[in-house]
C-alpha cells in the first residue's frame, strides 16, 4: 500500500476529505520521527511501540572489491508489534 492509497482509505474510513486525513497522517508522523529524535519511545496500545535502537560500530567489507570498511555506529528506529495486531495477522 501506498502513501496515496493509505490516505484515500483512512479518508474514506473517517469519513473525511483527502486533504484533512493527508494532514493527519504528516501530522502523525512528524510527531513519532520528533518524539524518536528525542530518544522517546511512543507506545500505542494493542498496535505496537515505536522506539530507538543503537547499533555499534562494526567492520565490513566492500562486495565488489572484498576490501575491509569500518561501519560508524547509529540510531536507527525500531517498531515492535503489539499483541493485537500480531494476532490480527495470523
Amino acid at each position: 500500500m501506498t502513501k496515496e492509497e493509505l490516505i484515500a482509505k483512512m479518508a474514506a474510513s473517517a469519513g473525511i476529505t483527502k486533504v484533512a486525513a493527508g494532514t493527519a497522517l504528516e501530522a502523525f508522523i512528524g510527531a513519532v520521527t520528533t518524539s524518536l529524535r528525542k530518544g522517546q519511545r511512543i507506545s500505542l496500545v494493542n498496535f505496537g511501540t515505536f522506539t530507538v535502537s543503537k547499533r555499534k560500530a562494526r567492520m565490513g567489507r566492500n562486495p565488489q572489491t572484498g576490501e575491509p570498511l569500518k561501519i560508524p555506529a547509529a540510531k536507527v528506529p525500531k517498531f515492535s508489534a503489539g499483541k493485537k495486531l500480531k494476532s490480527a495477522i495470523k
